[in-house]
């Protein structure tokens, strides 16, 4: 068990791409990372890196991984190894470094799918198409659409400084249809209403 959450040294987008790149799964960077990919510039400084996968898809991860990595997952609070062959039913996020020593490299973060659709955890009647939930960049990397990494962060328990920044920083580019998306989807999760609701009206 590991307990230093804060000692990243994360790896690059092409390093990244080069671990991934070969497993025959669909991944793509999420987190801040994904809306700097969408601006197509870097907008601030991140402290770590995250990809997504499928649940269905972690086993296939773990072997490609296990050979060079050792993989935690996050469950409670805390950091644990993730044994071999075991499926992870609920954890969310698997941290990933190269030894017990070393900072952590890049995390891998785990969504739900019902046949060809993801679900989004926090309200289950949220769902998209597979093939309508990430964007490709110019280099081939592909990651989250804004709006839905916006839901992610939105809805949050705690939203951070950091995902107000993010959105307020994206916002401008958001396209009439990507708005309309994160406003219905927010007032679904949030029916009493969010804060960042007023924003998408425009």
């Amino acid at each position: 068990m590991r307990a230093d959450i804060d000692n990243w040294v994360p790896l690059t987008l092409s390093e990244i791409y080069d671990v991934f790149s070969e497993m025959p799964i669909k991944w793509f960077i999420a987190g801040g990372w994904a809306i700097d990919l969408h601006l197509e510039k870097k907008s601030r400084e991140h402290n770590d890196i995250d990809v997504s996968i499928n649940r269905k898809d972690q086993l296939i991860v773990q072997q490609f991984l296990k050979k060079n990595w050792l993989l935690y997952k996050a469950e409670k609070g805390k950091l644990i190894p993730w044994a071999d062959d075991e499926f992870l039913n609920s954890t969310i996020d698997v941290w990933v470094c190269k030894n017990i020593d070393s900072p952590w490299a890049f995390q891998i973060m785990l969504f739900d799918t019902e046949e060809s659709n993801w679900v989004y955890r926090r309200e289950n009647s949220i769902t998209r198409a597979m093939v309508e939930l990430f964007l490709m960049t110019t280099e081939g990397i592909p990651y989250l659409k804004p709006e839905v990494q916006l839901l992610y962060k939105a809805g949050s328990s705690k939203v951070r400084g950091k995902d107000v920044n993010d959105f307020q920083t994206i916002l401008p580019i958001l396209t009439a249809k990507e708005k309309e998306w994160l406003k219905e989807s927010l007032k679904k999760q949030f029916p009493e209403g969010h804060p960042w609701i007023k924003y998408l009206n425009h």
